[in-house]
C-alpha cells in the first residue's frame, strides 16, 4: 500500500484507521484558481459529508482519519477550503473517531498518529493540549509519554510498536511549534541516517535503506530544530535520486509518483533547493488532469504517469499538493484562507 508511505499512518485494521476555534474572516476564492488550489478543490469535492474520507478493506469501510489530515494541510497550504478543513478537524474531534485513531490512552496510544493530529490542530490554530469537541485530550502530554529512554517515540500497544520515522518526524514538528523539542528525540533522528546521508522508513533495520518519504519529512523536522548540517546531507540524498523528469520513486526500480514527489518537492522548497524543487513541481504538474479530462476529474492529480485513478488519486493530490505549494509543515497555517472548492478555469 504505497500511498500510506507519506503523512497517512499506518495502524492495526482495528484501529486503521473541544470545541473549533472561530475561523478567521474567510478570504474570497480567486475567479482563476492555480494549479494547486484547483487541485485542493478536487480533493474537498471527494470528502465524505464535505468533512473526511473513509477506506474500504475486505469491503467494510473505516473512517481514514490520517488520510483526512493530509487533506487539511493539502487545503491549508494552497489558501482554500478552510471551510471544509474547519469541518475535517471537527469531525476528528468527535470522541469515537478520535480514540480510534490515537488510542484510548491507557492500554493503546500511537505516536504517528497523535503527533500528526497534534500537527493538524496546530496548523488550524487549535490548541493540542486541549483538543476533541466533547472530552478534550492533551495531545501533546500524550506523545511526551510515548517518547522513549532512546529518544524513539514508540507505540504502546497489545498490537505492537508501529512507529517509524514518519512518527519521529511529525512529533519532532508538532512539539516544535508548540514548545521545546527533547534533544534526545532529535539526536535518535539524526542516528538512524544512513551512510549515503539519506533516512530510512523504519529504524533498526540490519541494513540502512534511504527512503525518500521518510527523508523528506525527517528533512522538515531537522530544519525545523535547527539541525541544518544533517538536514543538509538530507537533501543532498533527495537531490542525487530526483529523476531526470523532477519526479521521485520509493525505489530505484519503482516510476516516480505524485506522493514521494510531494514530499521531497516540499522538503528541497524548505531547504533552499530551489531549482530541485521546481523540477518536482514540474512532475507533479504533468500529473494533474487538465481541461482536456472529465469534467469529473480535472484538477485531480495522479499518482503516476500510468494517468487518473481514483483508489490512488486522492492521497496522490493531497500529497502532491505539498510539492505544488512548497510550504513547509513547520510553518504551515490555515491562517487567512479562503472557502470553498475551487475548479480549474476550463471553458467548458
Amino acid at each position: 500500500m504505497i500511498r500510506r508511505r507519506a503523512l497517512i499512518i499506518s495502524l492495526p485494521l482495528t484501529f486503521a484507521i473541544g470545541s473549533v476555534a472561530v475561523a478567521s474572516p474567510a478570504v474570497a476564492a480567486p475567479a482563476v484558481p492555480t494549479a494547486r488550489q484547483a487541485a485542493a478543490g478536487w480533493l474537498a469535492r471527494q470528502m465524505t459529508d464535505r468533512s473526511h474520507f473513509t477506506e474500504v478493506f475486505s469491503g467494510v469501510t473505516y473512517p481514514n482519519q490520517g488520510g483526512t489530515i493530509d487533506a487539511i494541510f493539502a487545503f491549508a497550504a494552497t489558501g482554500t477550503a478552510n471551510d471544509y478543513g474547519a469541518r475535517a478537524i471537527a469531525w476528528l474531534g468527535r470522541l469515537h473517531v478520535l480514540s480510534n485513531y490515537i488510542g484510548n490512552g491507557t492500554t493503546s496510544s500511537y505516536a504517528g498518529a497523535t503527533a500528526k493530529l497534534a500537527l493538524a490542530a496546530e496548523v488550524t490554530g487549535l490548541n493540542p493540549d486541549r483538543f476533541g469537541n466533547a472530552k478534550k485530550v492533551n495531545l501533546l502530554a500524550r506523545l511526551a509519554k510515548l517518547l522513549t529512554k532512546s529518544g524513539r517515540y514508540s507505540d504502546h500497544s497489545s498490537y505492537g510498536d508501529y512507529s517509524n520515522a514518519f512518527s519521529q518526524s511529525l512529533a519532532i514538528l508538532a512539539v516544535s511549534r508548540h514548545g521545546h523539542v527533547p534533544a534526545s528525540a532529535v539526536n535518535f533522528l539524526v542516528a538512524s541516517e544512513c551512510p549515503n546521508g539519506g533516512y530510512p522508513l523504519n529504524f533498526g533495520q540490519a541494513t540502512c535503506t534511504a527512503d525518500p518519504d521518510a527523508t523528506g519529512m525527517d528533512v522538515q523536522a531537522l530544519l525545523a530544530v535547527g539541525r541544518r548540517h544533517a538536514a543538509e546531507r538530507g537533501l543532498r540524498w533527495l537531490a542525487s535520486v530526483q529523476r531526470a523528469n523532477g519526479g521521485f520513486a520509493t525505489s530505484a526500480s519503482a516510476a516516480p509518483n505524485a506522493n514521494s514527489t510531494g514530499l521531497a518537492g516540499e522538503a528541497l522548497a524548505a531547504g533552499g533547493w530551489l531549482r530541485r524543487a521546481a523540477l518536482a513541481r514540474k512532475f507533479l504538474l504533468s500529473l494533474q488532469v487538465g481541461c482536456a479530462g472529465k469534467a469529473s476529474k480535472r484538477g485531480a492529480i495522479a499518482y503516476n504517469r500510468a494517468g487518473f485513478a481514483k483508489s490512488t488519486a486522492i492521497s496522490a493530490t493531497a500529497q502532491g499538493i505539498l510539492g505544488l505549494a512548497d510550504i513547509s509543515l513547520a510553518v504551515l497555517s490555515s491562517h487567512g484562507a479562503g472557502d470553498g472548492a475551487p475548479r480549474l478555469g476550463c471553458a467548458s
